[in-house]
């Protein structure tokens, strides 16, 4: 059996999210796929042009669920619509998520992470600008960094084995709950 482009992409991802960007190293990825290390260069230029490869699907999602949301008027409709967007974007990418909350401080001058920290505070200024209190800012950082460190912490947690669509389903619910109360600007409703 060879081993593709993708599956180096899938176990340098594991790998990243689990041992740390900084713990992993080309000859560990190359091991754990069966390869030499040379065959994991044939396929990736570098660990930084592997690491991009592995989170640059995450990136291009949430990239496009902001645009989406930038372009549309804050109503109660695409507030909901946002949040089952982002739970999808959550639970498609969990290994992702998990690499940038825990490492992405440490992961500074690293191009892909840097575009994706850079994400992370579009999505934060959004909310910044569409609530007009402390309280409902705040209600939106819990929400958000909540959810998606509840799905990194899963395993530490004892949540694992929820099945998906529960997971997905209770993350819509709490989200929604939580952020039912922040007023959407009346000249948009």
């Amino acid at each position: 059996m060879s081993t593709s482009a993708e599956d180096l992409r899938t176990i340098a991802l594991e790998e990243f999210a689990t041992a740390g960007y900084a713990a992993t190293s080309l000859h560990r990825i190359a091991d754990l796929a069966g390869l030499s290390k040379s065959s994991v260069l044939y396929h990736y230029a570098s660990k930084d042009a592997l690491l991009e490869a592995a989170v640059a699907p995450a990136i291009e999602q949430i990239s496009r669920i902001l645009e989406t949301l930038a372009t549309r008027p804050v109503t109660k409709e695409s507030r909901n619509e946002f949040i089952i967007e982002f739970v999808d974007f959550l639970l498609a990418h969990r290994l992702e998520v998990h690499l940038f909350i825990n490492q992405g401080p440490s992961l500074v001058d690293v191009p892909v992470v840097d575009r994706a920290n850079e994400l992370v505070q579009r999505l934060a200024e959004f909310f910044a600008s569409a609530a007009p209190t402390t309280e409902h800012r705040m209600r939106f950082g819990v929400a958000l960094g909540g959810a998606a460190y509840m799905l990194v912490a899963q395993h530490a947690m004892g949540f694992e084995s929820a099945p998906e669509d529960e997971t997905r389903s209770a993350l819509v619910t709490i989200l929604s709950e939580l952020l039912a109360s922040v007023p959407v600007p009346a000249h948009q409703e």
